[in-house]
Protein backbone atom coordinates (compact mmCIF):
# COMPACT_ATOMS: atom_id res chain seq x y z
CA UNK A 1 0.00 0.00 0.00
CA UNK A 2 1.63 3.41 -0.29
CA UNK A 3 2.75 4.41 2.90
CA UNK A 4 0.43 7.09 2.08
CA UNK A 5 -2.08 7.21 -0.65
CA UNK A 6 -1.34 10.80 -1.10
CA UNK A 7 0.24 8.71 -3.86
CA UNK A 8 2.47 6.37 -2.83
CA UNK A 9 2.37 3.22 -0.55
CA UNK A 10 0.97 2.80 2.54
CA UNK A 11 0.69 -0.66 3.49
CA UNK A 12 0.42 -2.65 0.69
CA UNK A 13 1.95 -3.32 -3.02
CA UNK A 14 -1.38 -2.05 -3.93
CA UNK A 15 -1.78 1.30 -2.59
CA UNK A 16 1.76 2.25 -3.74
CA UNK A 17 0.21 2.27 -6.47
CA UNK A 18 -1.96 4.92 -5.79
CA UNK A 19 -1.30 8.62 -5.02
CA UNK A 20 -3.64 9.00 -1.91
CA UNK A 21 -5.69 12.25 -2.95
CA UNK A 22 -6.88 12.01 0.08
CA UNK A 23 -10.00 13.40 1.38
CA UNK A 24 -11.98 17.02 0.49
CA UNK A 25 -11.58 19.76 2.94
CA UNK A 26 -15.04 21.08 4.66
CA UNK A 27 -15.92 24.35 4.22
CA UNK A 28 -15.42 25.54 7.76
CA UNK A 29 -18.98 25.95 8.34
CA UNK A 30 -19.49 22.18 7.76
CA UNK A 31 -16.54 21.38 10.01
CA UNK A 32 -18.44 22.38 12.86
CA UNK A 33 -21.08 19.84 12.56
CA UNK A 34 -18.98 17.16 11.34
CA UNK A 35 -18.19 15.95 14.10
CA UNK A 36 -19.80 13.29 16.06
CA UNK A 37 -20.06 13.22 19.60
CA UNK A 38 -18.47 10.35 21.53
CA UNK A 39 -17.99 10.50 25.40
CA UNK A 40 -14.43 11.85 24.97
CA UNK A 41 -13.77 15.85 26.08
CA UNK A 42 -10.67 16.22 23.99
CA UNK A 43 -9.21 16.88 27.60
CA UNK A 44 -5.10 16.32 28.30
CA UNK A 45 -6.47 15.34 31.37
CA UNK A 46 -5.19 11.44 31.99
CA UNK A 47 -7.53 8.29 31.68
CA UNK A 48 -6.60 6.24 35.20
CA UNK A 49 -5.35 3.17 35.03
CA UNK A 50 -8.12 1.76 36.62
CA UNK A 51 -10.55 2.53 34.38
CA UNK A 52 -8.26 1.51 31.41
CA UNK A 53 -8.21 -2.12 32.70
CA UNK A 54 -11.79 -1.92 33.74
CA UNK A 55 -12.56 -0.80 30.02
CA UNK A 56 -10.17 -3.79 28.69
CA UNK A 57 -11.84 -6.38 30.39
CA UNK A 58 -15.29 -5.24 29.01
CA UNK A 59 -16.81 -7.09 26.39
CA UNK A 60 -16.51 -4.96 24.07
CA UNK A 61 -16.38 -5.09 19.75
CA UNK A 62 -14.67 -1.89 18.05
CA UNK A 63 -14.52 -1.21 14.01
CA UNK A 64 -11.59 -0.74 12.79
CA UNK A 65 -11.70 0.93 8.59
CA UNK A 66 -7.67 -0.67 6.98
CA UNK A 67 -6.52 -1.98 3.60
CA UNK A 68 -3.91 -3.50 4.83
CA UNK A 69 -3.53 -7.07 3.81
CA UNK A 70 -4.01 -9.84 6.05
CA UNK A 71 -3.67 -7.82 9.42
CA UNK A 72 -5.59 -10.49 10.69
CA UNK A 73 -2.16 -11.89 12.09
CA UNK A 74 -1.48 -8.43 14.55
CA UNK A 75 -5.50 -8.43 15.13
CA UNK A 76 -5.14 -11.71 16.78
CA UNK A 77 -1.98 -10.74 18.99
CA UNK A 78 -4.03 -8.03 19.81
CA UNK A 79 -7.35 -10.11 21.05
CA UNK A 80 -4.58 -12.84 22.75
CA UNK A 81 -3.54 -10.11 25.25
CA UNK A 82 -7.10 -8.65 25.78
CA UNK A 83 -9.76 -11.36 24.85
CA UNK A 84 -12.95 -9.40 25.77
CA UNK A 85 -12.31 -6.84 23.04
CA UNK A 86 -12.88 -7.96 19.40
CA UNK A 87 -12.07 -6.17 16.51
CA UNK A 88 -13.80 -6.27 13.46
CA UNK A 89 -11.87 -5.17 10.34
CA UNK A 90 -13.59 -3.74 7.13
CA UNK A 91 -11.76 -2.70 4.14
CA UNK A 92 -13.86 0.58 3.26
CA UNK A 93 -11.60 1.32 0.25
CA UNK A 94 -7.74 2.02 0.30
CA UNK A 95 -7.15 6.10 0.47
CA UNK A 96 -9.80 8.44 -1.29
CA UNK A 97 -12.67 6.01 -1.29
CA UNK A 98 -12.43 5.13 2.66
CA UNK A 99 -11.88 8.94 3.32
CA UNK A 100 -14.63 9.97 1.20
CA UNK A 101 -16.77 7.35 2.68
CA UNK A 102 -15.23 8.44 6.09
CA UNK A 103 -16.45 12.01 6.03
CA UNK A 104 -19.82 11.38 4.62
CA UNK A 105 -20.73 8.79 7.60
CA UNK A 106 -18.91 11.71 9.93
CA UNK A 107 -21.41 14.51 8.82
CA UNK A 108 -24.33 11.94 8.64
CA UNK A 109 -23.31 11.43 12.46
CA UNK A 110 -23.38 7.31 12.04
CA UNK A 111 -21.74 4.47 10.38
CA UNK A 112 -18.24 5.62 11.10
CA UNK A 113 -15.68 3.33 12.65
CA UNK A 114 -14.01 3.44 16.28
CA UNK A 115 -10.50 3.56 14.50
CA UNK A 116 -8.86 4.55 10.75
CA UNK A 117 -5.92 3.36 8.57
CA UNK A 118 -5.03 7.15 7.89
CA UNK A 119 -2.30 8.03 5.71
CA UNK A 120 0.19 11.40 7.37
CA UNK A 121 -0.87 13.54 4.83
CA UNK A 122 -4.68 12.91 5.58
CA UNK A 123 -4.39 14.18 9.17
CA UNK A 124 -4.60 17.35 8.82
CA UNK A 125 -7.99 17.17 6.69
CA UNK A 126 -9.89 15.46 9.39
CA UNK A 127 -8.18 17.43 12.54
CA UNK A 128 -9.60 20.48 10.88
CA UNK A 129 -12.95 19.35 11.52
CA UNK A 130 -12.46 18.18 15.21
CA UNK A 131 -13.07 14.35 14.03
CA UNK A 132 -10.01 12.49 16.09
CA UNK A 133 -9.79 11.98 19.39
CA UNK A 134 -6.71 13.07 20.92
CA UNK A 135 -4.99 10.15 22.04
CA UNK A 136 -2.92 11.99 25.14
CA UNK A 137 -5.06 10.68 27.90
CA UNK A 138 -4.62 7.00 27.19
CA UNK A 139 -0.97 7.54 27.68
CA UNK A 140 0.02 7.66 23.22
CA UNK A 141 2.43 10.58 24.33
CA UNK A 142 4.75 8.15 26.23
CA UNK A 143 5.19 6.36 23.59
CA UNK A 144 7.19 9.05 21.58
CA UNK A 145 10.28 8.24 21.73
CA UNK A 146 9.90 4.60 20.31
CA UNK A 147 9.17 6.47 16.91
CA UNK A 148 11.21 8.20 14.60
CA UNK A 149 11.01 11.65 15.59
CA UNK A 150 9.89 13.02 11.98
CA UNK A 151 6.83 10.64 12.08
CA UNK A 152 6.05 12.04 15.79
CA UNK A 153 6.06 14.97 13.83
CA UNK A 154 3.38 14.45 11.53
CA UNK A 155 0.67 12.25 13.78
CA UNK A 156 1.55 15.41 16.32
CA UNK A 157 0.28 19.25 16.99
CA UNK A 158 2.46 22.34 18.29
CA UNK A 159 -0.03 21.84 20.98
CA UNK A 160 0.78 18.55 22.30
CA UNK A 161 -2.39 16.71 20.78
CA UNK A 162 -1.48 13.02 19.82
CA UNK A 163 -4.00 13.06 16.62
CA UNK A 164 -2.75 8.70 15.60
CA UNK A 165 -0.10 6.30 15.91
CA UNK A 166 2.20 6.07 13.29
CA UNK A 167 2.36 2.43 11.34
CA UNK A 168 4.79 3.06 8.69
CA UNK A 169 6.95 5.26 6.27
CA UNK A 170 8.41 5.94 3.28
CA UNK A 171 11.53 7.94 3.13
CA UNK A 172 12.64 8.45 -0.30
CA UNK A 173 15.73 6.96 -1.57
CA UNK A 174 17.72 5.96 -5.40
CA UNK A 175 17.21 2.74 -7.06
CA UNK A 176 19.68 2.74 -9.63
CA UNK A 177 20.79 0.06 -12.64
CA UNK A 178 24.02 -1.03 -11.66
CA UNK A 179 24.65 -2.76 -14.93
CA UNK A 180 23.23 0.72 -16.85
CA UNK A 181 25.67 2.67 -14.95
CA UNK A 182 28.59 0.53 -15.74
CA UNK A 183 28.11 -0.03 -19.15
CA UNK A 184 28.21 3.57 -19.41
CA UNK A 185 30.68 4.82 -16.85
CA UNK A 186 28.36 6.78 -14.04
CA UNK A 187 28.73 7.07 -11.14
CA UNK A 188 26.06 7.37 -8.73
CA UNK A 189 25.14 10.79 -8.31
CA UNK A 190 26.00 12.45 -5.28
CA UNK A 191 24.36 15.76 -5.81
CA UNK A 192 21.49 16.85 -8.25
CA UNK A 193 24.01 18.62 -10.42
CA UNK A 194 25.36 15.29 -10.55
CA UNK A 195 22.48 13.72 -11.07
CA UNK A 196 21.80 16.38 -14.34
CA UNK A 197 24.94 15.85 -15.95
CA UNK A 198 24.27 11.99 -16.01
CA UNK A 199 20.96 12.63 -17.34
CA UNK A 200 22.23 14.05 -20.79
CA UNK A 201 25.52 11.54 -20.34
CA UNK A 202 23.10 8.95 -20.91
CA UNK A 203 20.51 10.01 -23.11
CA UNK A 204 23.46 10.78 -25.52
CA UNK A 205 24.99 7.68 -25.63
CA UNK A 206 21.64 5.67 -26.01
CA UNK A 207 18.55 7.62 -27.01
CA UNK A 208 16.44 4.56 -25.90
CA UNK A 209 17.47 5.18 -22.06
CA UNK A 210 16.30 7.90 -19.69
CA UNK A 211 18.39 8.50 -16.43
CA UNK A 212 14.88 8.73 -14.64
CA UNK A 213 11.27 8.78 -14.93
CA UNK A 214 9.32 11.60 -12.97
CA UNK A 215 5.69 11.13 -13.48
CA UNK A 216 3.80 13.91 -14.58
CA UNK A 217 0.50 12.13 -12.58
CA UNK A 218 2.41 11.99 -9.60
CA UNK A 219 2.01 15.01 -7.25
CA UNK A 220 3.23 12.76 -3.96
CA UNK A 221 6.72 12.22 -5.67
CA UNK A 222 6.95 16.04 -6.36
CA UNK A 223 5.79 16.68 -2.61
CA UNK A 224 8.76 14.51 -1.41
CA UNK A 225 11.03 16.58 -3.41
CA UNK A 226 10.12 19.37 -2.41
CA UNK A 227 10.32 18.10 1.72
CA UNK A 228 13.79 17.30 0.50
CA UNK A 229 14.92 20.41 -0.57
CA UNK A 230 13.52 22.00 2.35
CA UNK A 231 10.85 23.60 1.32
CA UNK A 232 7.67 24.80 3.58
CA UNK A 233 4.97 24.87 0.88
CA UNK A 234 1.92 24.86 3.80
CA UNK A 235 1.68 26.01 7.47
CA UNK A 236 -1.89 25.83 8.97
CA UNK A 237 -1.84 28.37 12.61
CA UNK A 238 -5.34 27.23 13.74
CA UNK A 239 -8.46 25.96 11.95
CA UNK A 240 -8.68 29.17 9.50
CA UNK A 241 -5.25 30.58 8.74
CA UNK A 242 -3.33 28.84 6.03
CA UNK A 243 -0.07 29.97 4.49
CA UNK A 244 0.62 28.33 0.74
CA UNK A 245 4.04 28.90 -0.77
CA UNK A 246 4.15 26.40 -3.54
CA UNK A 247 6.00 29.00 -5.97
CA UNK A 248 8.15 30.30 -3.49
CA UNK A 249 12.28 30.68 -4.25
CA UNK A 250 12.54 26.98 -3.33
CA UNK A 251 10.15 25.56 -5.09
CA UNK A 252 11.07 27.68 -7.97
CA UNK A 253 14.37 25.99 -8.20
CA UNK A 254 12.64 22.44 -8.22
CA UNK A 255 10.70 24.14 -11.14
CA UNK A 256 13.07 25.06 -13.03
CA UNK A 257 15.32 21.84 -12.79
CA UNK A 258 13.01 19.15 -13.67
CA UNK A 259 11.15 21.27 -15.80
CA UNK A 260 14.56 22.38 -17.45
CA UNK A 261 15.77 18.48 -17.96
CA UNK A 262 12.32 17.35 -19.41
CA UNK A 263 12.60 20.45 -22.09
CA UNK A 264 15.98 19.01 -22.88
CA UNK A 265 14.41 15.35 -23.22
CA UNK A 266 16.59 14.15 -21.10
CA UNK A 267 14.22 12.44 -18.48
CA UNK A 268 10.60 11.27 -19.36
CA UNK A 269 7.86 11.75 -17.99
CA UNK A 270 5.08 8.85 -18.26
CA UNK A 271 2.51 8.20 -16.19
CA UNK A 272 3.50 5.71 -13.49
CA UNK A 273 1.72 2.72 -12.32
CA UNK A 274 0.54 2.08 -15.89
CA UNK A 275 1.73 -0.65 -18.17
CA UNK A 276 3.78 1.05 -20.21
CA UNK A 277 5.63 2.30 -17.20
CA UNK A 278 5.69 -1.44 -15.82
CA UNK A 279 7.17 -2.83 -19.30
CA UNK A 280 9.69 0.38 -18.63
CA UNK A 281 11.18 -1.20 -16.04
CA UNK A 282 11.37 -4.35 -17.44
CA UNK A 283 13.05 -3.13 -20.67
CA UNK A 284 15.84 -1.02 -19.19
CA UNK A 285 14.19 2.24 -20.20
CA UNK A 286 14.97 4.06 -16.82
CA UNK A 287 18.28 3.83 -15.24
CA UNK A 288 16.81 4.80 -11.92
CA UNK A 289 13.68 5.52 -9.96
CA UNK A 290 13.40 7.84 -7.46
CA UNK A 291 11.04 6.13 -4.98
CA UNK A 292 10.29 5.66 -1.55
CA UNK A 293 11.58 2.73 1.37
CA UNK A 294 8.08 0.95 0.05
CA UNK A 295 9.82 0.80 -3.62
CA UNK A 296 12.12 -2.14 -2.89
CA UNK A 297 9.57 -4.51 -2.24
CA UNK A 298 7.57 -3.14 -4.76
CA UNK A 299 10.33 -3.53 -7.52
CA UNK A 300 10.90 -7.14 -7.14
CA UNK A 301 7.96 -7.72 -8.23
CA UNK A 302 7.19 -5.51 -10.75
CA UNK A 303 10.44 -6.20 -12.34
CA UNK A 304 10.90 -9.49 -12.20
CA UNK A 305 12.97 -9.75 -15.37
CA UNK A 306 15.27 -7.28 -13.70
CA UNK A 307 16.35 -9.74 -10.83
CA UNK A 308 20.16 -8.47 -9.50
CA UNK A 309 20.79 -5.28 -11.46
CA UNK A 310 19.03 -3.10 -8.81
CA UNK A 311 21.26 -1.08 -6.50
CA UNK A 312 20.01 1.40 -3.75
CA UNK A 313 21.43 4.95 -2.71
CA UNK A 314 20.47 7.56 -1.04
CA UNK A 315 18.62 10.49 -3.16
CA UNK A 316 21.18 13.01 -4.76
CA UNK A 317 21.51 16.17 -2.47
CA UNK A 318 21.41 20.04 -2.88
CA UNK A 319 23.95 20.40 -0.14
CA UNK A 320 26.22 17.12 -0.17
CA UNK A 321 27.50 18.96 3.21
CA UNK A 322 23.67 19.07 4.76
CA UNK A 323 21.95 15.85 3.46
CA UNK A 324 18.49 15.55 4.06
CA UNK A 325 15.45 13.23 2.14
CA UNK A 326 11.75 13.74 2.02
CA UNK A 327 8.91 10.97 2.48
CA UNK A 328 6.56 9.52 0.12
CA UNK A 329 4.08 7.16 2.12
CA UNK A 330 3.69 6.21 4.97
CA UNK A 331 0.22 5.40 7.35
CA UNK A 332 -0.89 5.70 11.19
CA UNK A 333 -3.53 4.01 13.12
CA UNK A 334 -6.37 7.00 14.27
CA UNK A 335 -9.55 7.20 16.73
CA UNK A 336 -12.36 8.66 15.35
CA UNK A 337 -13.42 11.18 18.16
CA UNK A 338 -17.60 9.72 17.98
CA UNK A 339 -16.45 6.61 19.06
CA UNK A 340 -18.53 5.10 22.41
CA UNK A 341 -15.38 3.01 23.58
CA UNK A 342 -12.47 5.66 23.39
CA UNK A 343 -10.19 3.99 25.89
CA UNK A 344 -10.38 0.46 24.20
CA UNK A 345 -10.15 2.06 20.73
CA UNK A 346 -6.97 4.34 21.90
CA UNK A 347 -5.19 1.19 22.99
CA UNK A 348 -5.33 -0.62 20.25
CA UNK A 349 -3.87 2.04 18.21
CA UNK A 350 -0.94 2.31 20.57
CA UNK A 351 -0.66 -1.25 20.70
CA UNK A 352 -1.04 -2.18 16.74
CA UNK A 353 1.48 -0.30 15.97
CA UNK A 354 3.94 -0.43 18.85
CA UNK A 355 4.07 -3.48 20.38
CA UNK A 356 7.68 -5.15 19.24
CA UNK A 357 5.69 -8.05 17.67
CA UNK A 358 2.83 -6.47 15.88
CA UNK A 359 5.47 -3.72 14.79
CA UNK A 360 7.80 -6.51 13.28
CA UNK A 361 5.19 -8.68 11.89
CA UNK A 362 4.45 -5.79 9.42
CA UNK A 363 7.50 -4.84 8.00
CA UNK A 364 7.99 -9.04 7.75
CA UNK A 365 4.46 -10.35 6.41
CA UNK A 366 3.56 -7.13 4.54
CA UNK A 367 6.88 -5.58 3.98
CA UNK A 368 6.48 -1.91 5.42
CA UNK A 369 9.14 0.29 5.83
CA UNK A 370 8.79 0.46 10.18
CA UNK A 371 8.07 3.57 11.99
CA UNK A 372 9.82 2.53 15.13
CA UNK A 373 13.43 3.14 16.17
CA UNK A 374 14.14 -0.36 17.58
CA UNK A 375 13.09 -2.32 14.30
CA UNK A 376 15.67 0.32 12.16
CA UNK A 377 18.37 -0.46 14.71
CA UNK A 378 17.33 -4.00 14.72
CA UNK A 379 20.28 -6.28 13.31
CA UNK A 380 18.31 -8.58 11.60
CA UNK A 381 16.17 -6.51 9.51
CA UNK A 382 19.09 -4.15 8.06
CA UNK A 383 21.14 -6.83 7.42
CA UNK A 384 18.68 -8.42 4.93
CA UNK A 385 20.46 -8.42 1.77
CA UNK A 386 18.22 -9.66 -1.18
CA UNK A 387 19.29 -11.54 -4.29
CA UNK A 388 17.06 -8.77 -6.28
CA UNK A 389 19.43 -6.38 -4.93
CA UNK A 390 22.57 -8.28 -5.66
CA UNK A 391 22.80 -9.01 -1.81
CA UNK A 392 23.06 -4.99 -1.23
CA UNK A 393 21.51 -4.44 2.60
CA UNK A 394 19.15 -2.37 1.04
CA UNK A 395 17.01 -2.05 4.58
CA UNK A 396 20.29 -0.37 5.72
CA UNK A 397 20.28 2.45 2.86
CA UNK A 398 16.93 3.60 3.81
CA UNK A 399 17.07 3.15 7.90
CA UNK A 400 19.90 5.67 7.17
CA UNK A 401 17.96 7.84 5.09
CA UNK A 402 15.18 7.94 7.81
CA UNK A 403 17.16 9.50 9.91
CA UNK A 404 17.37 12.58 7.70
CA UNK A 405 14.30 13.32 6.91
CA UNK A 406 12.84 17.20 8.11
CA UNK A 407 10.43 16.64 11.06
CA UNK A 408 9.05 20.69 10.32
CA UNK A 409 7.22 19.43 6.90
CA UNK A 410 2.97 20.40 6.72
CA UNK A 411 0.70 19.38 4.88
CA UNK A 412 -2.96 21.23 4.02
CA UNK A 413 -6.20 20.28 5.39
CA UNK A 414 -7.44 19.76 1.62
CA UNK A 415 -4.76 17.49 -0.15
CA UNK A 416 -7.10 16.10 -2.75
CA UNK A 417 -7.25 19.43 -4.11
CA UNK A 418 -3.85 20.04 -4.10
CA UNK A 419 -2.81 17.04 -5.91
CA UNK A 420 -5.44 17.83 -8.64
CA UNK A 421 -3.89 21.33 -9.16
CA UNK A 422 -0.66 20.17 -9.02
CA UNK A 423 -1.55 17.10 -11.94
CA UNK A 424 -3.37 19.64 -14.49
CA UNK A 425 -0.59 22.37 -13.91
CA UNK A 426 2.84 21.41 -12.68
CA UNK A 427 1.89 18.21 -14.30
CA UNK A 428 1.23 19.18 -16.80
CA UNK A 429 3.98 21.26 -18.11
CA UNK A 430 6.09 18.20 -17.21
CA UNK A 431 3.85 16.06 -19.50
CA UNK A 432 3.97 19.10 -22.00
CA UNK A 433 7.96 19.84 -21.61
CA UNK A 434 7.09 23.95 -21.33
CA UNK A 435 7.57 26.40 -18.50
CA UNK A 436 7.23 24.57 -15.00
CA UNK A 437 8.26 27.23 -13.20
CA UNK A 438 5.49 29.71 -14.67
CA UNK A 439 2.82 26.34 -13.80
CA UNK A 440 3.86 26.39 -10.24
CA UNK A 441 2.67 30.08 -10.23
CA UNK A 442 -0.98 28.75 -11.88
CA UNK A 443 -0.98 25.75 -8.97
CA UNK A 444 -0.25 28.63 -6.32
CA UNK A 445 -3.30 30.83 -7.82
CA UNK A 446 -5.57 27.87 -7.87
CA UNK A 447 -4.88 26.62 -4.51
CA UNK A 448 -5.11 30.29 -3.14
CA UNK A 449 -8.46 30.58 -4.83
CA UNK A 450 -9.79 27.24 -3.39
CA UNK A 451 -8.89 27.32 0.27
CA UNK A 452 -10.13 31.66 0.47
CA UNK A 453 -13.12 29.94 -0.99
CA UNK A 454 -13.02 27.34 2.05
CA UNK A 455 -13.21 30.17 4.08
CA UNK A 456 -9.49 30.24 4.82
CA UNK A 457 -7.63 33.23 5.60
CA UNK A 458 -4.54 33.01 2.92
CA UNK A 459 -1.20 34.05 3.03
CA UNK A 460 1.40 33.12 -0.32
CA UNK A 461 4.70 33.02 -0.91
Amino acid sequence: MPRNTFAAASSSPMSRRLFLTTTGALSLGAALTACGGGDSSGSAEPVGQADIDKAMKTPTELTFWTWVPNIAKEIALFEKKYPAVKIKVVNAGQGTPQYTKLRTALKAGSGAPDMVQMEYQAIPTFTITDSLLDLRPYGAAELKDRFVDWTWGQVSSAKGEVWAIPQDTGPMGLLYRKDIFDRHGIEVPGTWDEFAEAARKLHKADPDVYLTNLAANQPAAWHGLLWQAGAKPYATSGKSDITISVDDAVSEKLGAYWGGLAKEGVISTDPDFTDGWYAGLNKGKYATWITAAWGPAFLSGSAKATAGKWRAAPLPQWDAAQPNAGNWGGSTTAVIRSTKNPIAAAVFAQFLNSDPATAKMFATEQFFFPATKALLADQEFVSDAPPFYGGQKVNQVFADVSATVDPSFQWPPFLDQAATDWTETVGKSLADRSDTVAALGRWQSRMTTYAKNQGFTVKGS
